[in-house]
């Protein structure tokens, strides 16, 4: 499969001299992986930068006691900074990634990585400035959990799955798992939020019946 040139489709890989490019273009290759698929687990050390081009894949990290966590997604146009950090460390993944639709991602061996790295400093810039973005990123979900009210995240999550649509696709494993709390938690919320007229829960879906409430409940932490 070709995707011509996908440098274009990224902010910081656009922004570099041609020359970068051109050997970006040339060294990378282009996977594909079916939604559901995981990409990446605790069992693999990553030998490979991760550019996703198309599709969503979901990061996510799961304790001893089962409890699952989503740490970030990674959208079209942005690279994986988990397998970044994991590959400059030689370290394990220490958490999982699964392809939430399917993907197509481009790949950069960690011998070409390296000497972009090493040789060329835009290109060690717009890693690293990715890497930045990410790591504020993961502080606030650590300051969520630890600190958060569950009904404003709860509420702001909602919102955020559901985007423009009235409907979220979800069930209360699904929620627990995106706010890293239990599942009896989340049917507690949301059984408020039905009583107080502001959703209608079907199995596996959730209806928003008051966006402008919810939104309300989001913002006053």
């Amino acid at each position: 499969m070709t995707i011509g040139d996908w440098t274009e489709r990224f902010q910081g890989t656009r922004d570099l001299p041609r020359a970068v490019r051109n050997r970006l273009l040339a060294s990378a290759q282009v996977v594909r992986y079916a939604s559901g698929a995981i990409v990446f687990n605790p069992d693999n050390r990553p030998d490979n930068l991760l550019f996703l081009v198309e599709g969503t894949l979901r990061v996510s990290q799961t304790a001893e006691s089962g409890r699952e966590i989503v740490l970030y997604r990674v959208e079209a146009g942005e690279s994986c900074v988990l397998t970044t950090a994991c590959m400059l460390a030689e370290e394990a993944y220490n958490a999982e990634g699964i392809a939430e639709t399917a993907l197509v991602a481009v790949v950069l061996s960690k011998d070409t990585f390296d000497l972009l790295a090493a040789e060329e400093p835009s290109f060690r810039r717009f890693v690293f400035a990715a890497y930045s973005r990410r790591l504020l990123d993961l502080l606030h979900v650590v300051d969520e959990v630890a600190f958060g009210r569950i009904d404003v995240r709860l509420a702001a999550r909602l919102l955020a799955l559901a985007g423009n649509a009235e409907v979220v696709s979800a069930t209360h494993d699904d929620l627990a798992r995106e706010l890293g709390t239990a599942r009896e938690v989340i049917s507690r919320v949301l059984q408020d939020f039905q009583k107080r007229g502001l959703v209608s829960q079907a199995r596996g879906r959730i209806r928003l019946l008051s966006r402008e409430s919810l939104a309300r409940i989001a913002e006053s932490d």
